[in-house]
């Protein structure tokens, strides 16, 4: 590991990111940007300037603000991999000229009709609530119905134990996630996704490093960063861990077929405090470099192993592209060799 790798960052931000369908997509606290690379090499780049919704003071309490940082940046995200699918292919002004004018009618490619767009938003809500629907039963209910199976054949002096029962289920939940995460990796598209969230990572770095965004300062910083979407899903899954210790391993006089679906909705109904502890303890290490913020990151650091992988030079040209459009005003001043070459590019 370089010495640069081991140095704490020398500026902090608030700047994310997330991997796109051949592009990247971040957010600043004025706007977010996207950069998609086309078939045909070309870089289309959209920024669009983040609408602060208004909400009561108590949405910024710390962990209630997790929640709703969560909901709002799912919601932008989704935005984003969808428009990012859509100018990945959709023709150029320059593909759809060089078209020859007399081609049979049967062979031109007609307007997306109204309908067309709604059954798709209709198919992606309805694979939304699906792959939901899986989650809770992945997550929640099977991990609860698998240890009330396990507890037929413990010693009697086992059962009922709320650490033990809490601890299996958080270890299944990992297990689940990370084997998931792993068999994405058998396809192609889903790889270079994970390729994009190296560039996203590094050209991140480089910025807290105080370098020039130029590729090959970025080439050179690590891409796996405390702050990844990828550690808070590992956060939350270890907050509910503990927090299922609080859960008792029963119910007087409920069966215990009951209690397995009363057991999954407990865990539903507290999945909002996971979230926002989660969300604390990511901004904490996000923050601060220390022994304990490095033992929050180790899961998230270990996981994205598998989620975060090394870049082209081509999708960090997309990440810095993205990146520097969302600088705030006040910074932006301090990267007159980022802009400049990121306009060159």
């Amino acid at each position: 590991m370089s010495k640069k790798e081991k140095c704490p960052p020398c500026r902090k931000t608030s700047i994310g990111g997330q991997a796109l369908i051949e592009g990247i997509m971040m957010r600043g606290p004025e706007k977010s940007a996207m950069a998609v690379r086309r078939p045909n090499g070309e870089i289309f780049f959209e920024e669009e300037v983040i609408v602060k919704k208004k909400r009561p003071a108590f949405c910024r309490w710390p962990v209630v603000r997790g929640v709703f940082g969560f909901i709002d940046s799912m919601a932008m995200g989704y935005k984003a991999l969808m428009r990012s699918s859509e100018i990945f292919v959709e023709e150029t002004p320059e593909e759809a000229e060089a078209k020859p004018s007399d081609a049979p009618a049967t062979e031109q490619k007609e307007p997306q009709s109204a309908f067309s767009k709604g059954t798709m938003t209709a198919v992606a809500v309805l694979s939304m609530i699906l792959a939901l629907a899986v989650v809770v039963v992945l997550l929640k209910w099977l991990p609860a119905f698998l240890y009330s199976k396990l507890e037929l054949i413990m010693p009697e002096s086992w059962v009922g134990n709320r650490w033990l029962r809490s601890a299996f289920e958080g270890v299944f939940k990992v297990l689940v996630m990370v084997g998931y995460m792993s068999l994405m990796l058998l396809m192609k598209d889903i790889r270079r996704t994970f390729m994009y969230h190296g560039a996203e990572h590094k050209t991140i770095f480089c910025y807290e490093h105080g370098q020039p965004l130029t590729v090959e300062n970025v080439k050179k910083e690590r891409r796996f960063h405390p702050r990844c979407g990828t550690s808070f899903i590992i956060l939350m899954m270890l907050v509910s861990i503990l927090v299922g210790f609080l859960i008792p391993a029963e119910f007087e006089g409920v069966s215990p077929g009951l209690y397995t679906v009363i057991r999954a909705a407990i865990g539903l109904l507290l999945v909002p405090l996971n979230m926002g502890i989660g969300y604390e303890l990511l901004k904490l290490a996000g923050r601060h470099d220390n022994l304990l913020t490095r033992i929050i990151s180790a899961p998230g650091v270990w996981l994205q192993h598998i989620t975060v992988w090394e870049p082209t030079e081509d999708m960090i040209e997309c990440a810095i592209k993205a990146f520097v459009a969302v600088i705030p005003e006040g910074e932006r001043e301090t990267e007159p060799q980022a802009e400049q070459k990121n306009n060159e590019a």
